[in-house]
């Protein structure tokens, strides 16, 4: 039953980023939020204690980031930096990668994005062609490929790449993670004309023979899938946090209107064509929830597989809550929900990017049919 029901330490946590979330707005400068939410230690949660971090795990991150998420402002490079990148350096980094990244990420001082979508694999990582090879002698590292959808390059101070390297012993490709310097030699970038508003932008990269040290290698040469999904794991739960977030965040702006609008001398939320659509979406949202804390709690006790399933689960689930309960706001709303008074009309399209990203729903339902259901694949 505990496991259920949240301790008073993550309640005093969710009420005390509630409250600092509805009282900076910001006027959109994410900047200025980023800086005062990692002073407070909430970009750092996750990270040990002894670099800086909070010590705490994926579950009180994902909280922070869902309850910023529904007071209206998000942080979408929480998803990259400290769940992702820091976990990675902090699970397999070097003493070295850790002291250099880890406190400067807790803090709030650096950035990391994260490289693994290419245009020609999609969803299928094994397919990734970006490819790293020594160089003879001097031990470094040249990598070359192209990246698509990687989020927050512009501000980020190093971009966490997939890659590929050959095994010496089979000649085949396995995943290695390579830590880019922004301003590395060969390694450019160009925004995409993305119709989404989210303060972070979209990028393509291009990696042409960028040299890098020996050092930017994260980790061992030899477990890249181990630790590629020590991240992916995270940023699936974290997705997860910013949809629930979001659609928490759209159906309170609908709640509010339900309960003030009043047609023929009654509130539009008395009539249940309203009413029931509305505590549906608040339904899924809680059972969206529960499976997120549940895959925040196995990953952070150490069960990964028992994470990969339950953060695939919470990712779906909450992706489809969060559209369903913009969708329903909006409606709600009626013409008001499409005017930026409002500012439901934008979450439109930003709700659809849970079901796209990090990866598609069906791949999750290909994920769960094979994994767990044990079913054979068609591919």
């Amino acid at each position: 039953m505990t496991t259920l029901i949240e301790s008073d330490e993550h309640r005093a946590l969710r009420a005390a980023v509630s409250a600092f979330a509805r009282n900076r707005a910001h006027h959109g400068d994410h900047g200025a939020l980023w800086q005062e939410a990692a002073k407070l230690g909430y970009i750092g949660v996750n990270l040990p204690q002894e670099y800086g971090g909070g010590g705490g795990g994926i579950t009180e991150l994902s909280l922070i980031l869902e309850e910023l998420g529904a007071a209206g402002n998000p942080l979408l490079m929480m998803i990259v930096s400290p769940a992702i990148c820091g976990t990675v350096i902090a699970r397999f980094g070097t003493d070295a990668q850790k002291r250099e990244w880890l406190p400067a990420l807790a803090d709030g001082s650096r950035l990391m994005a994260f490289g693994i979508t290419e245009p020609d694999a999609g969803s299928n990582s094994h397919r990734i062609a970006t490819t790293a090879r020594r160089d003879g002698a001097s031990g470094d590292w040249l990598l070359t490929g192209r990246k698509v959808f990687v989020s927050g390059v512009d501000i980020a101070d190093a971009t966490l790449v997939v890659g590929r390297t050959e095994d010496a012993r089979t000649g085949r490709l396995k995943p290695c993670l390579f830590i880019v310097p922004r301003d590395a030699p060969g390694f450019t970038r160009r925004a995409i004309d993305m119709e989404l508003d989210s303060v972070e932008r979209q990028f393509e990269l291009a990696l042409d023979d960028v040299r890098l040290p020996a050092e930017a290698l994260v980790g061992d040469e030899d477990a890249g899938l181990l630790q590629l999904f020590a991240g992916l794991n995270p940023e699936r739960v974290m997705t997860a946090a910013f949809a629930i977030g979001m659609g928490r965040h759209a159906l309170a702006r609908a709640v509010a209107y339900a309960r003030e609008r009043i047609v023929w001398n009654t509130p539009i939320g008395a009539h249940q064509a309203i009413a029931h659509p509305l505590a549906q979406a608040h339904i899924e949202l809680e059972l969206a929830r529960l499976m997120m804390q549940k895959a925040a709690r196995l990953y952070d006790a150490g069960d990964d597989a028992g994470a990969g399933e339950a953060a695939n689960m919470a990712k779906y689930a909450a992706g489809e809550a969060c559209v369903k309960a913009v969708d329903q706001a909006v409606h709600t709303l009626g013409g008001n929900g499409l005017t930026r008074e409002f500012g439901l009309a934008r979450l439109i399209t930003a709700s659809r990017v849970a079901r796209i990203a990090p990866v598609s729903r069906e791949m999750i339902l290909n994920y769960v049919s094979h994994q767990t259901l044990g079913l054979p694949k068609s591919y």
